[in-house]
């Protein structure tokens, strides 16, 4: 919770502009509310701002009317956004036709208004699939420069000291990416780190995770993570980026001190990266649910700009939370 305090309280200092797609969604509307009162973000709501400030009225909420409210179907950039994305996706046999009928989708209008810098982050998911949401995220907005794969991060709160920094770890890719190459490894590592330093504001130590540490199993599969560490390290060589290390060499201090002395992560990491979505899926809910860890997340990570995918089971405290995350993360691609 503490550290959901400080995401928060940086979120007040950057004033970025986030879009919330379902903006006539009761737990969305409630966690508007909270996010306006306390100053976390500047909040554009998709819907009939007739609806919008009907329901806000019959909730009791208090602060909607200082978001901004946009009609999907009738507002003044209809035309610039329209013929935004026929610019865009011309090259897949987009028309103009075409383009008048999705811009008035709040999915696809949310990522045209960051693509055209109306607004600099996008936070949906409570009534629409992954699918559905990713999309024109992936259509639109893209990946980051050097990057070409999109990937999710956890937070991990585990209230014990002796792990990571101060009991916080950093997982990926445990959400998006099935099987990733050597290369989309080494960047999912490279964007990790930067979720770690940009949001969690730890000075990240990554390990990249094998059944093998330093050479002790020979499979393609360690090659693999072999190959990652040192294209990430080649990436990134201000960064502390150590691997093929087991999980209880990453973050066992007299494990790591043994099975790879002098490693500047072994034994102390605070990031660790699975070699691949199953493992990492399966390696968080493991940790979450025996051990009782709180899970924030997932964080998409490797997009132009941040589009972040709710749960349809989400909360209201979860839509806070991840508003304030992707406040922090658009204030991390700024600079």
């Amino acid at each position: 919770m503490e550290l959901l305090e400080k995401i928060k309280e940086n979120a007040r200092k950057y004033k970025k502009r986030i879009v919330l797609a379902e903006g006539t969604e009761e737990r969305t509307l409630k966690a508007a509310d909270e996010i306006l009162r306390e100053g976390l973000a500047q909040l554009i709501l998709l819907g009939n701002p007739t609806e919008i400030l009907a329901i806000a009225e019959k909730l009791g909420l208090k602060h909607i009317n200082e978001a901004t409210l946009i009609n999907p179907q009738e507002h003044d950039k209809k035309e610039t956004y329209a013929n935004l994305l026929v610019e865009l996706r011309k090259n897949k046999g987009m028309t103009k036709e075409q383009a008048l009928k999705l811009v008035v989708d709040p999915l696809y209008l949310a990522v045209l208004m960051i693509k055209n810098g109306d607004a600099d982050g996008e936070v949906a998911g409570a009534i629409n699939a992954t699918g559905d949401v990713l999309r024109p995220a992936f259509q639109i907005v893209k990946t980051e420069p050097g990057i070409s794969v999109v990937s999710g991060a956890f937070l991990m709160l585990t209230n014990n000291p002796a792990f990571g920094d101060n009991g916080l770890l950093v997982f990926a890719d445990c959400a998006v990416h099935p099987n990733p190459t050597a290369e989309e490894l080494a960047q999912i590592a490279i964007v990790t780190a930067r979720t770690a330093k940009n949001i969690a504001k730890i000075e990240p130590r990554v390990a990249m995770l094998s059944f093998s540490t330093k050479g002790s199993a020979k499979n393609e599969m360690v090659d693999k993570v072999v190959e990652a560490t040192k294209l990430a390290q080649q990436m990134a060589p201000d960064v502390n980026i150590d691997g093929e290390l087991q999980a209880d060499a990453a973050i066992i201090p007299s494990v790591g001190n043994l099975k790879a002395p002098g490693s500047p992560v072994a034994g102390k990491a605070n990031v660790l990266v699975f070699p691949t979505l199953e493992v990492g899926n399966i390696g968080y809910k493991l940790v979450q649910r025996i051990a009782g860890i709180e899970a924030v997340g997932p964080i998409l990570q490797g997009m132009a700009a941040p589009i972040n995918d709710l749960s349809r089971g989400c909360s209201v405290s979860d839509i806070v939370n991840m508003v304030a995350i992707t406040v922090n993360q658009a204030a991390g691609l700024t600079k």
